[in-house]
């Protein structure tokens, strides 16, 4: 009971960030205008109807019923009743000047940046946690998988993917990981040390993209490597019958480092070992209070289908002495400038023919609330959600920019047109269009909701929502 309401609570707690961050960008707005004398006629949190509404001072606030933005209706700038609602056909508006309307377009931007600029500074002090695997040493490599058909090797370390340094395996875009998703083109190029020499040629590999439902995402390239790290035992599994491990006489806090004289670079490689060995007894190398064992154990075949036939021995591995949390503390600008440097990549990818990631990558509204509950879930989760936080006013204030119509930046180019060509555009036709890219802009987003949605269905398959949400992230 207790855990339901923790995440009640967590998911009320989303709700109001992502609201607050709509109300600070429309308060941009709406703030300007009332200094530039420009009529507002309503500032709303969401689209549609409103299911609540005041009128205060001449001004109707209200929340509507789609959940997918927020606006401050000024008709002296943008007509948009068939949109935002209302009416203001009979009035005898004045025309406002473009130097106006430039202002108020970018006021809501503007108050983006601000947000993420205020928000920067308590990251700054409070610091930026980072999930990363640190070592980007290969710790697995997938049976029949294109690394391995590649010549790539458990115990590799990885240097350079696509001739771009690596740092670690996963925790942001210069690791393997996200090099590997990002790839443009048909291969994969790495640059390998392997027993402490760099291999004279780059090894070349294909990648996979698993097949999805309709309804998810689409996947993203792997090659089939996984994260290396310590073996550490935190438990031992329980069931009914005592287990190997069990049998054997392993205890939590043992280092397994080698089998059979073999040494382990990390959980994946360790099973495909025992898989090797089948059945039959193996000779585990054990570092147990800094003293080397050496203990013998049978691994058993379940019966229970999830096992896939594969021999098991009953352990639970420390997986927190894999994964590290990296503790930053990051100047307000730098922030802004890693925000504005990960979206101008996701841009990029997005659009480039090319690559393996489309629009259907991109997170909406649900995905984006899905993305905050689970950094509010995990420890360090309030500095996690603080620097997404200014990541994502810095986005907001960008594609807001836009030169669209609907958008700020369409706004800004509509007022600037007239200064050009002394008059603005003819207000039926501007509301005509802007109503064509707001319905295209609202369809979009509902395509991208329903696979933030299909992506929380179970389907037996590794979709999209891998490369963003799950940690620790699985082979790639």
């Amino acid at each position: 009971m207790g855990e339901f309401f923790l995440a009640a609570l967590l998911i009320l707690v989303v709700i109001a960030l992502f609201n607050f961050i709509i109300f600070f960008h429309e308060l941009g707005h709406f703030l300007a205008a009332r200094w530039r004398g420009v009529h507002v006629d309503r500032f709303q949190i969401w689209f549609g109807k409103p299911i609540w509404k005041k009128e205060y001072n001449g001004v109707q606030y209200g929340l509507g019923w789609l959940p997918f933005g927020g606006f401050v209706a000024l008709p002296q700038m943008a007509p948009m009743e068939s949109i935002e609602g209302g009416n203001s056909e009979g009035r005898n508006l004045p025309k406002i000047k473009p130097l106006d309307k430039i202002i108020v377009a970018f006021a809501g931007p503007l108050f983006s940046l601000l947000l993420a600029l205020l928000t920067s500074l308590i990251v700054w002090q409070a610091g930026k946690p980072t999930d990363a695997i640190v070592s980007t040493v290969v710790g697995g490599v997938v049976k029949n998988s294109p690394a391995e058909k590649a010549g790539i090797l458990p115990g590799d370390k990885i240097l350079e993917v696509n001739g771009a340094p690596v740092i670690w395996f996963a925790g942001d875009f210069e690791a393997i990981t996200e090099r590997i998703m990002l790839n443009e083109g048909d291969t994969i190029s790495f640059k390998i040390e392997r027993d402490g020499k760099v291999l004279d040629e780059e090894i070349i590999s294909k990648f996979e993209i698993a097949e999805t439902p309709f309804y998810q995402r689409r996947a993203l390239p792997k090659v089939g490597i996984s994260y290396s790290g310590p073996l550490i035992v935190k438990a031992l599994s329980e069931g009914e019958n005592e287990s190997p491990a069990d049998r054997a006489g392993i205890e939590a806090g043992d280092q397994i480092t080698e089998l059979d004289g073999e040494a382990i670079y990390g959980p994946m490689h360790f099973s495909s070992l025992l898989e090797k060995k089948g059945s039959a007894e193996v000779m585990l190398t054990v570092l147990r209070s800094g003293e080397t064992l050496k203990i013998p154990i049978t691994p058993l075949v379940p019966l229970e289908p999830k096992s896939l036939g594969r021999p098991m021995l009953g352990i639970v591995w420390d997986m927190d002495k894999i994964f590290s949390t990296i503790f930053t503390n990051p100047l307000p600008f730098e922030q802004i400038g890693d925000s504005f440097n990960n979206m101008a990549v996701t841009l990029k990818a997005v659009t480039s023919s090319t690559s393996n990631v489309g629009v259907d990558q991109l997170a909406g509204p649900v995905g984006i609330a899905k993305a905050k509950f689970q950094l509010l879930s995990s420890p360090n989760g309030w500095l996690k959600v603080l620097w997404f936080f200014v990541f994502f006013n810095v986005n907001l204030a960008v594609l807001n920019m836009l030169p669209l119509p609907v958008l700020d930046g369409g706004h800004i180019v509509l007022a600037i047109g007239e200064l050009i060509f002394r008059r603005p555009m003819e207000g039926r036709v501007l509301e005509v269009v802007q109503t064509v890219f707001a319905l295209t802009l609202i369809s979009f987003m509902l395509f991208i909701t329903t696979k933030d949605i299909g992506d929380s269905i179970p389907s037996g398959s590794s979709g999209g929502e891998d490369a963003r949400l799950v940690w620790p992230p699985p082979a790639e």
